[in-house]
C-alpha cells in the first residue's frame, strides 16, 4: 500500500476528550457536568454505561503520552474539562484542575509533542446548564472568562488552540433532537445555541490573545450534503441543510455574515454580535467522517428536509458510510466557497470505528481502520494538490473511548483499551501510523 507523500512540515497529530477519557469525575474538585447527568438518566446511554472510570486517563497519562511518542506525532490534541476549572462554570479557578492539566501538558511537552488544546468538548458545567445553559446569552459571556484563565495559565506551553469542538453537534444532538446531552428537543429553536457558541468562540479568541495565546483556530464538523435526487425538492433541501449543518458556523466565522435562511431563527440583535465572531484565525479546523443525504420534506415533518442516508458503501460500527471521495470534496467546496478568506485548515479530526478485539496473538488486527485512514489521506493529498492549504491531519483518537450515547462498543482508537482491566494494547493502525508520521 503505497502512502501518498506530504510536506516535510506537515503536522500529525491525534486527537481525545476529555470526558471521553478522563474518568475521575469527582476527584480533583471537579464539579458535575451535563454528561455526567445525561449518562446518569436512565435509557439515555446504551446499555447503561457510564463514564465514571472510562479509560482512566486522568491516573494513567503517562502511559498514554509514552505510547503517543511512540508514534512519534508533533501534535496532541486534548480537551480540558471546564467542570475541573470551574466546577460551578464561574468565579475563581479550582487550583487542583489547573494542576492537573500543568501536569499534563508539561509531560506532553517533555515528550516533545506540541499540546493543541480545545477548551470545550461538549461537557458544559451543570450549574451553567441550570442558568439556561447555550440558550443564553450568558453562557458566552461565562466561557470568555473561563478562557482567558486557560489562556494566562497556558499559553507559554500550548502550540494550538481550540475555543470550541464541533458546536453544531452540541445544537442540534443536544438541544435539537436531544440524543446528547443536556437532551432538549427543540428541534429549529436550538437555532440559538449556535450563536451563542459562535458568540462564545470569538469572545474567546479575544481573551486568549489577550492573555498571551497564539496560533488560534476552531475545529468544526463539516458533511457534504448529497440530494438523493436530482430535483428542484431535493436539491432546495440540500441547500437547507448545509446551511444549517454547515454554514451556520463557518460563514459567521470566516465571512462575518449567516445564511439568510436562518435568519429568522437566530435571536434579535444577532448582527451586532458577527464582527466578535469573525475574529481573524490561523487555522481552520475541519472535523470529517460522512457526508449527509436529504431529501424534500415529506408530509408532516415540521423540518424543511427529510435526512436520508448514503446507500452503496461500506459502513463502520458507528454506522457511518465510508466515503473517502467525500473529503476531498468537501475540501474543495470549502476552498472555493471561502477562499482568501479560509485560513490553513488542519484536519482535526477523522476516523472510524469497528469491532476490534484482541486476538488470540495478542496482537489487535484491524485492517478496515488502515484502509479507512489510507483512502482518506489520499483523497486528503488529492484535495491539496488541488490547491487545498491543509497543514496538518489530527487521527480520531489515540486510543479507544466512551463514545457519548453510544457508549463504548464504538471503538475509534489506534490504541485498545480493555475497560475491564484498562490494558492499553496498540492495533495494527498504530503500528501502520506510526510508519507513516515517522516516514519509516
Amino acid at each position: 500500500m503505497q502512502n501518498p507523500n506530504f510536506p516535510p512540515d506537515f503536522l500529525w497529530g491525534v486527537s481525545t476528550s476529555a470526558f471521553q477519557i478522563e474518568g475521575a469525575t469527582t476527584e480533583g474538585g471537579r464539579g458535575p457536568s451535563i454528561w455526567d447527568t445525561f449518562t446518569a438518566t436512565e435509557g439515555k446511554i446504551a446499555r447503561g454505561e457510564e463514564a465514571k472510570v472510562a479509560a482512566d486517563h486522568y491516573h494513567r497519562y503517562p502511559e498514554d503520552i509514552a505510547l503517543m511518542a511512540e508514534l512519534g506525532v508533533g501534535a496532541y490534541r486534548m480537551s480540558i474539562a471546564w467542570p475541573r476549572i470551574q466546577p460551578d462554570g464561574k468565579g475563581a479557578p479550582n487550583p487542583e484542575g489547573l494542576g492537573f492539566y500543568d501536569k499534563l501538558i508539561d509531560a506532553v511537552c517533555a515528550a516533545g509533542i506540541a499540546p493543541a488544546v480545545t477548551l470545550y468538548h461538549w461537557d458544559t458545567p451543570q450549574a451553567v446548564e441550570d442558568e439556561g445553559g447555550w440558550l443564553t446569552r450568558g453562557t458566552a459571556e461565562r466561557f470568555a472568562e473561563y478562557a482567558h484563565i486557560l489562556g494566562e495559565r497556558f499559553a507559554d506551553r500550548v502550540k494550538l488552540w481550540i475555543p470550541l469542538n464541533e458546536p453544531m453537534v452540541m445544537s442540534i444532538f443536544g438541544y435539537a433532537i436531544g440524543e446528547y446531552a443536556p437532551g432538549q428537543t427543540l428541534l429549529l429553536d436550538a437555532v440559538p445555541t449556535a450563536h451563542h457558541q459562535n458568540l462564545a468562540h470569538g469572545l474567546a479568541v479575544q481573551a486568549l490573545r489577550a492573555a498571551g495565546a497564539t496560533n488560534i483556530g476552531t475545529a468544526n464538523n463539516h458533511s457534504p450534503i448529497w440530494p438523493v435526487a436530482d430535483s428542484v425538492e431535493d436539491d432546495a433541501a440540500a441547500e437547507w441543510l448545509d446551511a444549517l449543518l454547515n454554514r451556520l458556523y463557518a460563514d459567521p466565522v470566516l465571512l462575518g455574515t449567516y445564511p439568510e435562511q436562518l435568519h429568522e431563527h437566530l435571536p434579535a440583535g444577532f448582527a451586532d454580535d458577527l464582527p466578535t465572531i469573525a475574529q481573524p484565525l490561523d487555522f481552520y479546523g475541519v472535523n470529517y467522517y460522512e457526508p449527509q443525504g436529504v431529501a424534500a420534506p415529506s408530509p408532516g415533518n415540521p423540518l424543511p428536509f427529510d435526512l436520508r442516508p448514503i446507500e452503496g458503501y461500506p459502513m463502520t460500527t458507528n454506522d457511518s458510510p465510508i466515503v473517502p471521495h467525500a473529503l476531498r470534496e468537501l475540501l474543495l467546496d470549502f476552498h472555493r466557497r471561502y477562499r482568501d478568506k479560509l485560513p490553513p485548515i488542519q484536519i482535526t479530526e477523522n476516523g472510524c470505528s469497528f469491532a476490534d478485539v484482541v486476538a488470540e496473538d495478542g496482537a489487535v488486527h484491524d485492517p478496515e481502520r488502515i484502509d479507512f485512514l489510507h483512502s482518506h489521506l489520499v483523497a486528503l493529498r488529492e484535495a491539496m494538490d488541488a490547491g487545498v492549504d491543509v497543514r496538518g491531519y489530527f487521527c480520531w483518537s489515540l486510543m479507544d473511548n466512551f463514545e457519548w450515547s453510544k457508549g463504548y462498543a464504538p471503538r475509534f482508537g489506534l490504541v485498545h483499551v480493555d475497560y475491564e482491566t484498562l490494558r492499553r494494547t496498540p492495533k495494527d493502525s498504530f503500528h501502520w501510523y506510526r510508519k507513516l508520521v515517522r516516514d519509516e
